[in-house]
């Protein structure tokens, strides 16, 4: 691993059975507490664009939003949330999906992205690949041209990578 990405993966903090027994859950939180660690993480992210002029960067619902904000202020783009079911507040495109522990419903604004705007899809963590997935379709819905999607973590033992077709795939940190 390089250096910043090592000393990223140095302050996460494993937490067993959370949410539930038999998931280990990758922490972020000592990152985001540091805003050293919280500003590398941003940046390394940022670069996953590869110098594209990116229009709109989409953040999943919730800790996405985190790294997603600063990352659209860095490339001079908007920002734009796909959130769980019922709290966006106008019209939405829904899209249902399984996660490693359940199932759920993320939307995103009908007029959120245009048609051929360029858009990098950010969220702090692919494991299984069904969230990132359902959100890749609603870009596709739009009519966005998806760029890349890129984590901060990416859980490679879950082949989450698998339900994203052709999308380009950047990871931080892999376990």
């Amino acid at each position: 691993m390089e250096k910043i990405p090592q000393l990223l993966s140095d302050n996460i903090r494993d937490v067993a059975d959370f949410p539930k027994p038999g998931i280990l859950f990758k922490d972020i939180s000592p990152i985001l507490s540091d805003p050293a660690l919280l500003l590398h993480s941003i940046n390394e992210l940022t670069a996953t664009s590869d110098g594209q002029k990116i229009d709109k960067v989409v953040g999943i619902d919730a800790r996405g939003f985190i790294f997603a904000t600063p990352v659209a202020l860095n490339l001079e783009a908007g920002f734009v949330p796909i959130r769980k079911k019922g709290k966006l507040p106008w019209q939405t495109h829904s899209m249902a999906y399984s996660l490693e522990y359940g199932e759920n419903v993320v939307e995103i604004h009908k007029d959120a992205i245009l048609p051929g705007e360029n858009v990098l899809l950010i969220d702090d963590l692919l494991a299984t690949g069904g969230t990132a997935a359902a959100a890749i379709k609603l870009i596709n819905e739009l009519g966005g041209n998806l760029v890349a999607a890129s984590f901060l973590i990416e859980l490679t033992s879950l082949n989450g990578r698998d339900l994203l077709g052709d999308t380009p795939v950047n990871a931080i940190i892999s376990y």
